[in-house]
């Protein structure tokens, strides 16, 4: 940055930050006061802290168990894929309920609409029981609402919450704020814990894509994401207990009382009542409550898909790698995906929301490519209607030659309306495309599902008679609270619609992995991330069909070289090539390849992978960016200007 502009910056923000912070005395005393209105009383005296019955908490057991009466000592587990996002809500609020000991919840993102308010809520009641818990949220996405924050501080003697790495010692900095870190720190105003983590009594575990926030539980009427976890029971979730606590002690996790802005707040005003929650939905919300305690429910939409599996191992960074320890840096994380990687033999089916692929990445996979009898290489991200990041996409777009002739990478890229997306209405999920004019009616999709249960398979039946009972989403959504530059691209079509954000990663059909990594430099770089690597070919054979599913031709479109060049060939291929590697401009408008539509018919019964003979006939140009609802200009001015390297590492 310019010098000049570097020191007005500091200049502007650094005596506000300064004139904001606390002395030593005014600290201790807010601390104090966060700590004297922490209530000592509990609202259970049975040992077991009123825990509800659980069936899915009761997975453990069996796993510990099983592992105990081993003859070999080897562990045992049950794993349980969770594809939608109303599983994935479900199963979080049966196992708060089921905890006896202690909850550990560990994430990126937490906000205070109806999903994240619900787990807040959840955890605040285990908490009056009895039950310890600790949350610890990073500070770029942690809950924006210093009132909740405050009334959090000094809840009750069970709750703790912590914010990892926060900017200027504030729970909630502003943009000059922002902008300072930059200026002033910007390696460690990067630093982010992308990890997403929640533990129950060391026994059961859930790790994945998912944050706590509408868009990932499939309840927000503009845009959802396409996420996945893993629920993990057994052994290794002691693993994970462990790494969590690593997070919790370490010298960037401030609890929320010592921090500036909550700190002066409780100096002015003691402790306040915890904000009553406003739900947009609460028929929705009501509904989702009665499921999760509901035993035959939760047996029959979760435990029933658990699957038995023995060699689980969870692979996530220490927070050391925020503080220049390279020699733990190299161990876990990123290295270790990276070992699976390549010793890849017959098959690597990868699925992440932004393919912009580092260095060492791309030596792995060139690699793979050089062997005399390479690994197919399939790989599902987001197309530009579908990714929340379009500035990132900038970059899969222009390197869409590489990835698809040098690399030979099968590529997909996901469709914001998916004709068969993993959603359950039942549950208060909204399907891509519906009209937006109405909410679910929970009670109604319940009793139109056969059965009359919460179903919640992919194109389960009652899906189409709810759709038109859908009601108007009014709180603020991703698509307008997020900075102009770096939200969804307007689109053609109407309705909730939904983007790719599950990291998971099939290798030979034997290993699945499913995590927070994105497989791009900046989760090698800057985050801290975690996967659960399953070593069982059942299990990976589902993760497989899961992510098949998702590049069926019916939720991504293919990519594929195109037909004819609209100029010679060679010429076309060499210029775009040159200009690939410019650090400015990619202006060159003929791209080597483009995304095609399956036109099944007579002659087509079957999608056909792009180097069949007969791949053009059966499939129809859509171009590179179907369905977004951009002019030409607008699309060369955003999508094709070639950023610099020196932004690919923050992307």
């Amino acid at each position: 940055m310019n010098p000049l502009l570097r020191f007005l910056v500091l200049a502007l923000v650094l005596p506000a930050a300064a004139c904001s912070t606390l002395s030593a005395q005014q600290r201790d005393r807010a601390i104090a006061i966060a700590a004297a209105a922490r209530a000592p009383a509990v609202d259970c005296g049975q040992p077991d802290r009123c825990a509800e019955p659980s069936p899915l908490r009761a997975l453990a057991g069996e796993a510990f168990a099983a592992s105990a009466a081993a003859p070999d000592g080897a562990p045992h587990h049950y794993a349980l894929l969770l594809d939608e996002g109303g599983d994935a809500l479900l199963a979080r609020v049966n196992l708060i309920r089921s905890a006896t000991r202690r909850i550990d919840l560990q994430t990126y993102i937490f906000d205070t609409d109806d999903s994240a308010r619900l787990v807040l809520d959840e955890l605040l009641a285990a908490a009056r029981r009895g039950v310890r818990v600790r949350l610890l949220i990073d500070q770029l996405s942690a809950i924006a609402d210093l009132r909740i924050l405050a009334a959090l501080s000094g809840a009750h003697q069970n709750l703790e919450l912590r914010i990892y790495n926060p900017t200027f010692n504030l729970a909630k900095p502003n943009y000059l704020h922002y902008a300072a870190s930059v200026v002033c720190c910007f390696r460690r105003f990067n630093q982010r814990m992308h990890n997403k983590l929640l533990v129950v009594d060391e026994a059961v575990g859930i790790a994945g894509g998912r944050n706590y926030q509408d868009d990932y539980y499939d309840w927000d009427a503009q845009f959802n994401f396409r996420d996945r976890d893993v629920l993990v029971a057994g052994p290794e979730v002691r693993t994970m207990e462990r790494n969590f606590a690593a997070y919790w002690d370490d010298r960037r996790s401030v609890p929320v009382e010592r921090l500036n802005d909550v700190a002066r707040r409780l100096l002015a005003d003691g402790v306040p009542a915890m904000p009553p929650a406003r739900p947009a939905h609460p028929r929705r919300l009501e509904a989702l409550s009665q499921a999760a305690s509901d035993p035959e429910t939760v047996r029959t939409q979760l435990v029933a898909r658990a699957m038995p599996v023995a060699a689980v191992e969870y692979l996530a960074d220490l927070p050391d790698k925020h503080h220049g320890d390279s020699a733990l840096e190299d161990g876990v994380g990123a290295a270790g995906l990276a070992g699976l990687l390549a010793g890849a033999q017959q098959e690597v089916l990868l699925q992440t929301p932004y393919l912009v692929l580092s260095d060492h990445a791309l030596d792995i996979f060139r690699g793979l490519r050089g062997r005399e009898v390479p690994p197919q290489v399939r790989v599902s991200t987001n197309s530009l209607a579908a990714t929340d990041n379009p500035i990132v996409y900038a970059l899969t777009y222009k390197y869409k030659r590489r990835h698809v002739r040098e690399l030979g990478f099968d590529l997909f890229e996901y469709k914001p309306f998916p004709a068969d997306p993993p959603v359950d209405p039942a549950l208060g999920g909204w399907r891509p495309g519906q009209a937006p004019a109405d909410a679910p009616d929970p009670d109604v999709a319940r009793s139109e599902l056969p059965g009359g249960s919460l179903g919640g398979s992919r194109g389960s039946a009652g899906e189409d008679q709810v759709a038109a009972k859908l009601r108007t989403e009014t709180r603020p959504s991703l698509l307008r609270t997020s900075a102009p530059a770096n939200r969804p691209l307007p689109v053609t079509g109407a309705g909730p619609r939904m983007g790719l954000h599950a990291k998971s990663m099939v290798i030979d059909r034997r290993i699945a992995v499913v995590g927070t990594h994105n497989f791009d430099p900046r989760s090698e770089t800057y985050n801290t991330e975690a996967a659960v690597v399953i070593d069982d070919p059942a299990f990976a054979r589902a993760l497989a069909a899961s992510i098949e599913g998702d590049i069926a031709p019916g939720n991504s479109w293919a990519v594929a070289p195109r037909a004819k060049p609209p100029v010679l060939s060679g010429l076309n291929y060499s210029v775009g090539k040159v200009l690939e590697r410019s650090p400015i401009l990619d202006l060159w408008p003929w791209r080597y390849a483009t995304n095609y539509e399956f036109q099944p018919g007579p002659e087509c019964p079957r999608p056909l992978p792009r180097r069949d003979p007969e791949f053009h006939r059966c499939y129809a140009p859509v171009g590179d960016f179907p369905e977004v609802s951009l002019g030409p200009k607008s699309i060369l001015t955003r999508m094709l200007t070639a950023f610099g390297a020196g932004l690919v590492p923050i992307l």
